[in-house]
């Protein structure tokens, strides 16, 4: 998109381009998602954004009224295996702020300098800045829905100390902590954390909500998942294992519009998050993004397919299909490899069980190192090769260097190395050997497959 492009989007507030792209007004200071409700600025007085914090980088502050720490992601990081993807998609994950730029440079493969060039020659913001920004808008979501003392707050979201806290909400909100807290209301900022973290997952589009229940459904592992409800009401549940400690996640379906096919249209999924340690809520929001494909652009999508005469009538059917990924990676794989039910086996046998079960969840899927004495040769295999590094599924993994040494393991087909990279990746180009293809549906085979598997209610079996 040009420039002239954007201004149109932002003159007729279309929120198909909420996340991809920002703009700032010279005159007022403030930053905006292109659907914004207010009054369309002047384009003399427009500056266009990549990312939120290119625009904070430049000195302005968030708009009050379309909040716009809080778009859904840009699909193009879920899409782009180039280092700037995968860096993007280690600091959703929250890498930089567990383990600094040298982190994140050692796990892509390049220098910390040379990191810092490509994100900002292309993003307009380094990783510390573009970390720095998803810090603020967990701080403000801890301020507006926890009782939690600030002090707290600025820790568990990742901020090095209360200074820095306190400079960066005034910076990129233009209040104090304590402001932006009594904006909540009186109903707002006063829930524990064994309450839960109330959330709203935001995606762009329609979204089939009832096709990703459906399929969460069937394939829930009992003790680690569960899915409760009648259709349109129903609430997934599940177990994580974080980087600082375990949490349950709760994840409400979305009402769908009068008859079938409509989509999902209001904009969020109802979330709540038990965290052990509140410091893991950007890691578990971010991968429960990724298992609900949020972030992506059903849009292009669907025109894409839509475009196909033998997908035509299933995008018409189900706008918004979602190809869904991991909350899990290494899990993913275990499941991809084994089945529904030999997995739920395992979490009988090797998983750990929580301190404090919640009525059906129980346990913790297993770790790699558990299962890496099983005696079944593949799943040892993989479970070795995932404990020892030798194939990483971790958000900035290299998606061609992973399938690669998925087919390298002992008894892993190529199909089902293929389905780890279309789940545990979220790769949304992926299509397993002997399935339907066609060359029309890049860059979304794995949504045309999508299409086709849910027409015929089937996952196809590991071959």
């Amino acid at each position: 998109m040009d420039e002239e492009t954007r201004y149109e989007a932002v003159s007729s507030r279309d929120a198909r381009f909420d996340g991809e792209f920002f703009f700032a007004v010279e005159t007022t200071g403030i930053y905006c998602r292109p659907s914004c409700p207010a009054v369309t600025p002047k384009r003399q007085n427009v500056r266009f954004y990549p990312t939120a914090a290119a625009a904070q980088g430049h000195g302005f502050r968030a708009c009050r009224r379309c909040r716009p720490d809080a778009v859904p992601g840009s699909a193009e990081w879920n899409a782009r295996a180039d280092v700037v993807g995968r860096a993007m998609r280690m600091i959703g994950d929250g890498v930089v702020d567990r383990e600094g730029v040298p982190g994140l440079a050692v796990r892509l493969g390049y220098s910390a300098r040379q990191v810092q060039r490509q994100l900002t020659a292309e993003l307009g913001a380094g990783p510390v800045a573009l970390a720095r920004a998803q810090r603020a808008h967990t701080a403000r979501v801890l301020l507006q829905t926890t009782g939690l003392p600030v002090t707290e707050i600025a820790f568990a979201a990742g901020f090095a100390s209360i200074r820095q806290f306190n400079d960066t909400i005034r910076q990129i909100y233009a209040r104090t902590p304590s402001e932006l807290r009594a904006e909540a209301g009186p109903r707002g900022g006063h829930a524990r954390p064994a309450a839960g973290i109330p959330l709203r997952l935001a995606y762009r589009g329609p979204y089939a909500g009832q096709e990703m229940f459906d399929l969460l459904a069937r394939e829930a592992v009992p003790h680690v998942e569960e899915v409760r409800g009648t259709p349109g009401r129903r609430t997934y549940r599940r177990t994580l294992r974080l980087p600082y400690g375990t949490g349950i996640v709760a994840v409400d379906e979305a009402l769908p519009p009068a008859g079938r096919g409509g989509g999902t249209r209001c904009g969020w999924l109802e979330a709540r998050l038990f965290l052990r340690d509140l410091r893991d809520l950007t890691t578990a929001v971010q991968r429960l993004r990724r298992l609900f494909d949020l972030d992506a652009d059903p849009y292009a999508v669907d025109e894409r397919l839509g475009a196909d005469p033998r997908l035509a009538p299933l995008v018409a059917a189900r706008p918004g299909l979602r190809s869904p990924g991991a909350a899990d990676p290494g899990e993913a794989a275990v499941r991809e490899l084994v089945g529904r039910d030999a997995a739920a086996l395992l979490v009988e046998q090797y998983g750990k069980a929580l301190d404090a079960p919640c009525d059906g969840l129980t346990h913790l899927f297993p770790e790699p190192g558990a299962l890496a004495g099983h005696p079944a040769p593949a799943l040892r295999a993989l479970a070795a090769a995932l404990a020892d590094g030798t194939v990483r599924l971790d958000p900035g993994a290299d998606r061609d260097d992973a399938e690669r040494a998925l087919r390298a393991l002992p008894g892993l087909t190529a199909h089902t190395a293929a389905r780890i990279r279309m789940r545990a990746l979220g790769d949304p180009d992926v299509v397993p050997p002997g399935e339907p293809d066609d060359a029309a549906w890049r860059p979304w085979r794995s949504y045309a497959l999508r299409h086709l598997w849910t027409e015929q209610d089937l996952e196809p079996e590991n071959r």
